[in-house]
């Protein structure tokens, strides 16, 4: 194989080129190309991501990967390291895929055997964050400074099981070697409060386990008035700021409308590849809570924060599957007067068997649980509906519709998008392998005679404990993993004492 020219355009980009590799030796050596992780379009995004970091000037690249609870976390790589980091990633402690969202350890990251199942984080040793060059974005609300998003691997080069991103991906391989593949569109609600001015103070410092005091807000905008366009108005500098932040960021924005509830907001997204999607989520949210930083509000994908309890925020989850032989539908039915085919009736009769489970997933926050409340445009109960917004599950489309889909109106904005999207999609399988039936469409979700959605979070825990579906497809040593650090968070909820016991019981008892 001869070796390309270093500026001929590579097979990755239409051109003739029979490599996208660098020509360099000493660009060749290194962690990526040793383990032979990166594809053609890989090494051809980053000769494209070179190109850029010279020409604007980029001084930092941040090379992030999310972890367990959909955070993103990692280092900043300054310009002089930056060659190094795209041969050989950047390492990190593995104790961070052990942690709640407190950034307590939940196993024992200093023994031998930590008891997570696996080998490579005793000692709390090292995890390789391995940049994808085909997610690097220059960062609009940070001068000189790029973003790069990574997958992990273990310094023998074994992918770590642990890597969100690379469990969605594999769920994803499955389904295509079955003919499918899986789009997703995504709403996503969430708060902007104005932000108090008055900074840090003793109260607000935390520690693993104990986190401070929340920072104190206002609100900014009444409530009550659904899509209200002069709500818009009156904070149109916030408007225009993320509409340009997230265009910038190439994410396919397709709305931000104003709320039912107060100081409440949503941003829509094209439909697309579900893990384009879900990289597109973690993303957005990061931009849309610098971006109101940097104009003095908070933002928040926290489901039911205080002073917001009229209206509580959701993540509807809109997918579908796609012949990739053919490009046809897959639930489209072929009878008029339907609403789904036989293929998307078995997958959300999949999704309603399995929602319990799955809402470990779907719902991963103490917090959320909160928003299951009748009449609240939130599901309190596993049903699906035509058209239905107070179903879990609502239909959309019919016989010649391309659009046909499902929206899954149960999640909450803060999940780990990746998580929350294969679970949905093991749970569709699953009804189409063994042929389900759903039972009929509601008309009335919130008096329908079905099953709750689990009250709380150690409930959908101990559900996704007990799928065997789940166990099968994720593995026992992820389940497990997983079940572990969220049944961690919520006893350390159970044992705090809250002001509502204090208000109830301290005067009367």
């Amino acid at each position: 194989m001869r070796e390309r020219n270093v500026d001929e355009r590579p097979v990755a980009e239409s051109g003739g080129g029979v490599s996208a590799r660098p020509m360099l030796a000493s660009d060749r050596e290194g962690f990526i190309h040793r383990h032979e992780l990166w594809s053609e379009a890989q090494y051809a995004a980053a000769g494209q991501m070179r190109r850029v970091v010279d020409e604007l000037g980029i001084d930092m690249v941040r090379f992030s990967f999310v972890d367990q609870h959909g955070i993103l976390r990692g280092k900043t790589i300054a310009r002089g390291g930056l060659a190094a980091a795209m041969r050989s990633g950047v390492t990190a402690p593995s104790s961070l895929l052990l942690k709640d969202t407190s950034g307590q350890s939940v196993f024992s990251v200093f023994h031998s055997d930590t008891g997570v199942g696996v080998a490579g984080f005793s000692g709390a040793g090292d995890i390789v964050l391995v940049p994808d060059p085909t997610i690097f974005r220059v960062l609009p609300w940070a001068p000189g400074t790029a973003w790069i998003l990574c997958d992990l691997h273990f310094p023998d080069g074994s992918p770590v099981p642990f890597c969100t991103r690379t469990i969605l991906r594999n769920e994803l391989t499955t389904l295509a070697a079955r003919g499918y593949g899986m789009t997703v569109g995504a709403e996503l609600e969430f708060h902007v409060f104005r932000a108090d001015d008055t900074g840090l103070a003793a109260e607000h410092l935390g520690a693993p386990g104990r986190p401070g005091l929340a920072t104190s807000t206002a609100p900014t905008t009444r409530g009550s008035q659904l899509l209200l366009e002069e709500g818009l108005d009156r904070v149109q500098p916030l408007v225009d700021a993320l509409y340009r932040g997230l265009t910038l960021l190439d994410l396919p924005l397709r709305s931000i409308e104003l709320e039912f509830g107060p100081s409440q907001f949503e941003i829509t997204m094209e439909a697309g590849d579900a893990g384009a999607i879900a990289d597109a989520i973690v993303l957005c949210r990061t931009a849309v809570r610098r971006i109101a930083a940097g104009l003095g509000y908070h933002a928040t994908f926290m489901s039911r924060p205080q002073g917001a309890e009229g209206a509580s925020t959701g993540w509807h989850l809109h997918q579908s599957l796609t012949e990739l032989s053919t490009g046809r539908g897959a639930f489209v039915p072929e009878s008029a007067g339907t609403t789904l085919s036989l293929v998307g009736s078995a997958y959300l009769a999949g999704i309603l068997e399995h929602a319990a489970a799955a809402a470990a997933f779907t719902t991963p926050t103490v917090n959320g649980y909160k928003r299951y409340q009748p009449n609240s445009l939130a599901p309190d109960r596993i049903t699906w509906g035509i058209d239905n917004k107070g179903a879990m599950v609502r239909a959309v489309g019919g016989a010649g519709d391309p659009a046909t889909r499902l929206e899954n109106r149960s999640g909450e904005p803060a999940a780990n998008p990746y998580l929350y999207i294969a679970s949905q999609l093991i749970s569709g399988v699953d009804g189409i392998d063994r042929g389900l039936i759903p039972p009929a469409p509601t008309a009335d979700p919130y008096g329908a005679d079905a099953v709750s959605l689990p009250a709380s979070l150690g409930a959908a825990v101990d559900a996704l404990d007990a799928d065997t579906v789940f166990r099968s497809a994720l593995g026992d040593v992820v389940v497990d993993w997983y079940a572990t650090i969220k049944r961690a968070e919520f006893s350390r909820y159970l044992r705090h004492v809250s002001d509502w016991e204090q208000r109830e019981y301290f005067e009367i008892f």
